[in-house]
């Protein structure tokens, strides 16, 4: 898993006005918390965080706090409906000997034989929700739809990575080959 070295400056509680101004100075509230740890809140610099949230990659994020050094993941971000600006951020703690649940890319490989017959594929989901050990955590999950024919899915229960649980509903559906009109007339004659 690739980690992502986030700077953050510790702040204090504060209300919705303390909050809107650092907002105007280009900065994001955030909270860390979990693993034990007391609740950290700090801000974070707007394009700094940009770069880890506006990519499909998944990030171990590395949080540096002044002297303090934490690993941390995502667990819920808040953006602005309007102009899709990251308005918090909720960090939580993550240590290496416990397993970490996270959201991964999907990467799809090969040609279907369904599609190879006139189907159409349709991919359902971009990324998977996984849960390992840190050390076994995968950048991405490879799915290969080579053997996919006509009217055929793959579930997220079909997913199998070694050292590492799918955590994702076993029904969600990732991808399948859809039967087109013309290979439906086509065998109708």
């Amino acid at each position: 898993m690739q980690h992502f070295e986030l700077n953050g400056q510790i702040r204090e509680v504060g209300n919705k006005a303390v909050l809107k101004a650092f907002r105007r100075q280009g900065l994001v509230p955030c909270n860390l918390y979990g693993n034990g740890i007391q609740n950290v809140l700090f801000t974070v610099n707007a394009k700094e965080l940009k770069a880890a949230t506006d990519t499909p990659k998944a990030f171990i994020i590395d949080l540096n706090l002044g002297e303090q050094k934490y690993q941390a993941v995502f667990h819920e971000l808040q953006w602005h409906p309007i102009t899709d600006e990251c308005l918090h951020v909720d960090f939580l703690a993550v240590d290496d000997k416990k397993p970490i649940a996270i959201s991964v890319p999907l990467v799809i490989t090969g040609h279907s034989k369904g599609v190879q017959q006139g189907g159409k594929f349709v991919q359902n989901a971009r990324a998977i929700r996984i849960s390992a050990l840190m050390e076994n955590l995968p950048d991405n999950v490879t799915i290969d739809i080579t053997d996919l024919g006509l009217d055929k899915k793959i579930k997220a229960g079909d997913v199998k990575v070694e050292n590492v649980n799918v955590i994702s509903d076993k029904d969600m559906i990732i991808c399948g080959v859809k039967t087109t009109r013309n290979v439906a007339a086509a065998t109708e004659e």
